[in-house]
């Protein structure tokens, strides 16, 4: 079962490649009541303790398949359901230390459906809360403070 959360507590962890230590993943789930394209995505700063995380070290994975931000651009027929979390997956040498970890993550979607002035580049700023707040549309910037142990 899914978290009320976006960030999900569950499946937080440090990720290794070869027996090293390469990076972090976490699981976001999607704030809406309808599942979307990956090309409908807007993928925002991700922030882990206040440092921000280059964009091309993360990738996502969706459906059992990872893509990276461009990938999810150009993709129109792979659908994020709204039952199963994503798995944000980010290359970080080492990891992270075992403790506390604040996560600071914008994103957010466009809907076909929805009023131009709702899908302008201003009101799907992934970094910014939109000018219209819909709940159904969830929030854009999500923080979350989770363990590694």
């Amino acid at each position: 079962m899914l978290e009320r959360n976006v960030i999900q507590s569950v499946g937080f962890r440090n990720t290794k490649c070869d027996g090293r230590i390469d990076g972090f993943q976490f699981k976001v789930r999607l704030p809406y009541y309808r599942g979307v394209y990956l090309c409908q995505l807007r993928l925002g700063d991700l922030y882990i303790d206040e440092k921000r995380i280059d964009p091309n070290a993360i990738t996502w994975c969706v459906d059992g398949c990872e893509y990276t931000a461009e990938q999810m651009r150009q993709n129109c027929e792979v659908n994020w359901a709204v039952t199963e979390p994503a798995t944000v997956k980010v290359q970080y040498d080492g990891g992270l230390p075992q403790g506390f970890h604040d996560i600071k993550y914008g994103f957010c979607f466009s809907s076909s459906y929805m009023p131009p002035m709702m899908q302008s580049e201003e009101a799907l700023d992934p970094n910014k809360e939109s000018m219209i707040f819909l709940p159904e549309f969830g929030k854009h910037v999500n923080e979350r403070r989770l363990l590694i142990v």
